[in-house]
C-alpha cells in the first residue's frame, strides 16, 4: 500500500499534477495559490519538464494557449483576480479545442478582496467567465486527497474531449494540509498523441492548423456546433456527485468543496438531534447534475443550499429541483466560512 504523506493543498494538488504527465507549466504568484508556483519552480526541472513564471497572468493564459496548441500536457494556477485576467485567453483555448487544466485557488472578494476562502467564483467559473459561447469542465474537490485524485482525470477529460478544465478549490483547501496518497508516475508515451491535429512541425505531411475562428459566420457556427456535441457528450460521461445519509433524509443539505465537507459534519449533527438530513454534493460543477439532484430531492421535505458566497450554486440547484421542493439559502462572503454550528441553526430554522 503506498505511504501517506503530510503535504500541503497546493503543493499536493502541483505534484499531483506532474504524476499525471504535465511537463508545462506557466504561471505568476498569487496568494492564496502561490505554493503552487513556487512547488512548480523546483519540481519541473527534476522531471525535465518546463516552468516559467510570466510577467502576468495574461501573459500565463497565452503561454499555455500557444504550449496547448503542440498536444501535450499543460496547466497554470491562480487565484481569483488573477484568473480574471486569463479570461479572454480561456475563451480563446475553448474555441480552439485544446487541452489545458487550469486551478483557480479562489479567495474572497470581489476586487482585491483578501486571502481567506470563498466560493464566489462559481459564477465565473460555471457560465463561462469569458466571451463567447463555451463551456469548461469544472470540477470540484472537497478534500486534499480528492484534489489529488481529480487531477489525472482533469488532464485525462482535457485530453478526450479537446477541452480546458478547471479544477475550483478555496483557499483554505489550498493552505490546510492533509495526509494523502500519491498515484504513480504515468508513463508520458501511453498519455495521447494528438498528432492528428497538434502542431509538432509538418516534416513529410500537410501542416495542421489551430484558430479559434472562421471570418465565415457559416463555417463559425459549423465550428461551434462541433464544440457544443462534445459538450453533449461530456454531460452523458463526466458528471459526478456523492450523497451521504440520503437514503432516508427528509432534508436535503447541498454544498460543494469545503463547504460540502463541512455539511458532512452537519448532517451526523443534525441526525444526533433527531433531524433526518442528508447531503447532496456536486462534484463536476460543470456539467452540473441536474436529473441526478432532482431524483434525489423527490419527496424530500425541502433543500437547504450553503455556500461561501452570497448564493451563485443555488440557481443550479432550484433550476435542478423544479420546484418539487422549497430550496433555502444560507451563506457567508468576503471569507467568512459558515461553521457547522450555524448551519444547523439555520437549518432547525427552516424546519420552524
Amino acid at each position: 500500500m503506498a505511504e501517506k504523506m503530510m503535504v500541503k493543498g497546493n503543493e499536493a494538488m502541483a505534484e499531483a499534477a506532474i504524476r499525471a504527465g504535465c511537463r508545462l507549466y506557466f504561471g505568476y504568484p498569487i496568494t492564496p495559490q502561490s505554493e503552487f508556483t513556487e512547488y512548480m519552480a523546483r519540481r519541473m526541472p527534476e522531471v525535465n519538464g518546463v516552468f516559467l513564471q510570466s510577467e502576468s497572468e495574461v501573459a500565463a493564459v497565452n503561454m499555455v494557449y500557444g504550449a496547448a496548441c503542440t498536444g501535450y500536457r499543460v496547466m497554470t494556477s491562480t487565484s481569483s483576480p488573477g484568473y480574471s485576467l486569463m479570461q479572454e485567453g480561456v475563451s480563446y483555448i475553448a474555441g480552439a479545442r485544446l487541452p489545458a487544466v487550469f486551478v483557480n485557488v479562489v479567495r474572497g472578494g470581489p476586487g482585491l478582496g483578501d486571502i481567506q476562502p470563498a466560493q464566489s467564483d462559481y459564477f465565473q467559473a460555471t457560465k463561462g467567465g469569458g466571451h463567447g459561447d463555451y463551456h469548461l469542465i469544472v470540477l470540484a474537490p472537497g478534500t486534499i486527497q480528492e484534489s489529488v485524485d481529480l487531477m489525472e482525470s482533469a488532464f485525462r477529460m482535457a485530453d478526450t474531449y479537446r477541452t480546458p478544465v478547471l479544477v475550483l478549490v478555496d483557499g483554505m483547501l489550498g493552505q490546510m494540509m492533509e495526509p494523502v496518497t500519491f498515484p504513480d508516475f504515468l508513463e508520458l508515451k501511453d498519455l495521447h498523441d494528438h498528432s492528428e491535429w497538434a502542431l509538432r512541425g509538418a516534416a513529410g505531411r500537410n501542416p495542421n492548423k489551430v484558430t479559434s475562428f472562421d471570418i465565415d459566420p457559416v463555417i463559425l457556427e459549423k465550428m461551434n456546433n462541433v464544440i457544443h456535441n462534445v459538450y453533449e457528450e461530456i454531460k452523458k460521461s463526466e458528471i459526478r456527485y456523492e450523497m451521504n445519509s440520503m437514503e432516508d433524509a427528509e432534508y436535503v443539505l447541498v454544498g460543494y468543496g469545503t463547504m460540502g465537507r463541512i455539511l458532512t459534519s452537519v448532517v451526523r449533527m443534525a441526525r444526533k438531534k433527531g433531524i433526518k438530513a442528508g447531503l447532496f454534493r456536486p462534484i463536476t460543477l460543470w456539467p452540473f447534475p441536474y436529473k441526478q439532484l432532482k431524483d434525489a430531492v423527490r419527496g424530500k421535505k425541502s433543500v437547504l443550499t450553503v455556500e461561501m458566497s452570497k448564493g451563485q450554486m443555488v440557481e443550479d440547484v432550484r433550476l435542478a429541483v423544479e420546484g418539487a421542493s422549497p430550496v433555502h439559502f444560507y451563506g457567508r462572503t468576503g471569507g467568512m466560512v459558515p461553521t457547522p454550528d450555524e448551519v444547523l441553526t439555520e437549518l432547525v430554522r427552516i424546519i420552524g
